[in-house]
């Protein structure tokens, strides 16, 4: 398996205190929550085929 390569990005306070309820919430880190919506999102655009 390859490995994950890191990303950085700024958000703003709010943003970011939803996204860590919504991955507590589905009992996932941020990061695997972040994971899935930008890999779901490219693949309901065709951009990822895997």
């Amino acid at each position: 398996m390859q490995k994950s390569l890191p990303i950085s990005f700024r958000l703003p306070p709010e943003t970011k205190a939803a996204l860590e309820k919504a991955a507590k919430d589905d009992t996932r880190s941020t990061s695997s929550l972040l994971e899935k919506v930008v890999t779901d999102w490219l693949k309901e655009r065709g951009y990822l085929d895997i």
